[in-house]
């Protein structure tokens, strides 16, 4: 069953029985740090009537979720649960983690198009992404141009909502410690009242917020999250 998109606005007619409308959203990369949250978060937001969560293991059952079980190299083209309202994708890996340049790009290009024109083939109008501060197409930098030409592919699969979510390092517990990542965010997490706000270690469940509210709220045309947005203040400001 599909339903149209959500709304953030108050009541419009200043009725006491207004219901928000529900949607049905498409999570891939549940299964990561910050789409963990997501799932969370999707799962318990009363504007969300189904979540679509693709995941290579299986999720843990939820009254709420659909967990098909899929190869993200040969993904089924055909498959009913395509047909969403919105998109969060999460998708995403490092170089060292992937192990080559060329593994890295599979997940974080190739895994991210083939959702994103899968689900734009089948009607949905919104898509919200996990990049990264500094994304460009032009960066000498192999991660930060990848992120860049993503985005910019991204732009020609035709939503009529595309919400890009750049955060600095994100913080958070990972089931696979990245080193690297762990000790950078140990050293910026010390010096943090020296560092700018954007650059500041992002909190996943914050990145995750952002993403579900980018999806839900459907903003016409493409907008950027930058990572100081990010940060525990702000995020906490736009609930209240």
């Amino acid at each position: 069953m599909r339903y149209a998109y959500a709304s953030l606005q108050s009541n419009p007619c200043g009725t006491d029985d207004y219901n928000p409308v529900m949607t049905t959203l498409l999570l891939a990369g549940a299964s990561g740090l910050v789409g963990s949250h997501a799932l969370q978060q999707a799962l318990a937001d009363e504007r969300v009537a189904r979540v679509i969560a693709p995941t290579r293991r299986a999720l843990p059952a939820h009254p709420k979720l659909a967990n098909p079980i899929v190869d993200f190299d040969d993904l089924p083209a055909d498959a009913p649960w395509w047909k969403v309202d919105a998109v969060v994708c999460t998708l995403g890996t490092t170089i060292g983690q992937a192990g080559s340049e060329a593994a890295f790009r599979k997940v974080d290009f190739d895994y991210v198009l083939a959702v994103a024109r899968l689900a734009r083939a089948h009607g949905a109008a919104a898509f919200a992404l996990t990049s990264s501060l500094g994304a460009n197409a032009a960066s000498r930098n192999f991660y930060l141009r990848t992120k860049g030409e993503t985005e910019h592919a991204l732009q020609d699969c035709g939503f009529a909502s595309l919400t890009f979510v750049r955060p600095s390092m994100i913080g958070g517990e990972r089931k696979r410690v990245r080193r690297l990542e762990h000790i950078g965010m140990r050293m910026m997490r010390a010096a943090e009242v020296l560092i700018p706000r954007r650059y500041r270690v992002a909190p996943a469940e914050n990145i995750a917020h952002a993403l579900i509210e980018a999806a839900l709220v459907a903003a016409p045309g493409c907008s950027t999250i930058e990572s100081e947005a990010l940060q525990p203040a702000q995020i906490q400001s736009r609930r209240a």
